[in-house]
């Protein structure tokens, strides 16, 4: 028997045993109501996040035993030992729905000494930049041949779909090789132009280290390495760009300016002035993103989204640790195709796809957004 043979009966075998469980009403009750997240806690019914807001199922509460009862069957024997041992566990789980397949990012979780669960429904269509929203000027990250790009928000931000649909981007306009490694695989793409390899780390490979020293020998243009939780990650990732990869990564950060620190605080100090030469000169772009609640009929959900490209002044900022300056860098830098929050957020109001509360609510400056709305143009202005 060949190798695609047996991957394609454990396949079948995996999709087959998933299909049976109980736990697969509440999944099929989440994709039918298009809500982008189910939440299980004990002594409350199930919650879906419909349009951002969190929402009862019409049923009782559930108590101990069937949520061990639920939850349990979902982990295979590497996700239970690393729930018993650190108190959670995360994993993907397939479902077949009226012929889709939809993946769901699954968090296992105790809590109280209680079982819980959280899961993100993650599309099998992967839209486009206009699809989603985004600025156009995105694109532009696309083009390099190698450096890092980073998504910046918070959990639910939309970081992971914004990178699918760039990766996608690529793939269906260059004959390249991306390559991902992903705890777990999030968007399952479809090769058009590109060869795409998606490694899941637990079932493909042990641990993020051993797939990235397989993926130095796996010809790759671009990869995608997932979260930077760590030094040793980001350190991995940065070795990369410096190669000649284009690398993608997500990182837990409010503002595109401020990932800057995030990163240093992962590292010692008496590291600092390598790791901003590093950035300096490997560092494309950070894209950071928040979702709010539209008004447009038809659209639930809209990023706000703040680029912060490496021009020569963010590289100089940078270098000279001016991150203070590098909101200004932002702001009046749209003709190397970067934008800030109050910018976002006042096309979005202008376009009316949120109204101006919402965009009150999160702006970061809102006397900044109030001038804007009124007209006044807020990009002029140097870096002092």
């Amino acid at each position: 028997m060949t190798q695609t043979s047996i991957n394609e009966s454990d396949y079948d075998s995996f999709v087959a045993r998933h299909q049976e469980l109980e736990i697969n009403k509440l999944f099929r009750a989440c994709v039918k109501l298009e809500a982008s997240d189910l939440h299980l806690k004990v002594d409350r019914p199930p919650m879906v996040r419909v349009d951002g807001s969190l929402r009862p199922m019409n049923r009782g509460p559930i108590d101990d035993e069937e949520m061990v009862r639920l939850c349990f069957p979902l982990m295979n024997e590497r996700s239970r030992k690393i729930f018993d041992k650190e108190g959670g566990a995360d994993f993907a789980h397939m479902l077949d729905v009226d012929g889709t397949n939809w993946r769901f990012r699954v968090n296992l979780l105790q809590q109280l000494g209680h079982i819980g669960m959280v899961a993100r429904r993650v599309s099998s269509w992967i839209p486009d930049f206009e699809g989603l929203n985004l600025p156009s000027s995105i694109e532009r990250l696309c083009t390099y041949d190698q450096g890092m790009i980073l998504l910046a928000g918070v959990t639910g931000s939309g970081k992971s779909t914004t990178i699918a649909s760039m990766l996608n981007w690529i793939n269906k306009r260059f004959r390249k090789h991306i390559l991902t490694l992903e705890d777990p695989i999030e968007f399952v793409f479809t090769e058009e132009k590109c060869l795409i390899n998606q490694r899941e780390i637990g079932l493909d490979v042990v641990d993020f280290e051993i797939g990235m020293k397989h993926a130095v020998r796996e010809d790759p243009d671009v990869m995608l390495v997932g979260e930077m939780r760590d030094k040793e990650t980001f350190m991995t990732a940065i070795h990369a760009a410096e190669t000649g990869h284009l690398v993608f990564g997500t990182i837990h950060a409010s503002t595109a300016a401020s990932t800057i620190g995030r990163i240093l605080d992962l590292f010692p100090q008496d590291m600092h002035g390598a790791l901003r030469s590093a950035i300096a000169m490997n560092m494309r772009g950070i894209v950071a993103q928040k979702l709010l609640k539209s008004i447009k009929p038809g659209v639930g959900r809209v990023p706000t989204v703040e680029i912060m490209n490496f021009s020569p002044t963010v590289k100089k900022l940078v270098l000279e640790e001016q991150d203070h300056k590098l909101g200004d860098a932002i702001r009046v830098g749209a003709e190397d195709g970067m934008q800030d929050f109050t910018q976002s957020l006042k096309k979005l109001v202008d376009e009316d796809l949120i109204d101006r509360e919402v965009a009150m609510e999160v702006a970061p400056n809102r006397e900044a957004l109030k001038m804007a709305l009124k007209g006044i143009d807020v990009s002029q202005g140097g870096i002092m």
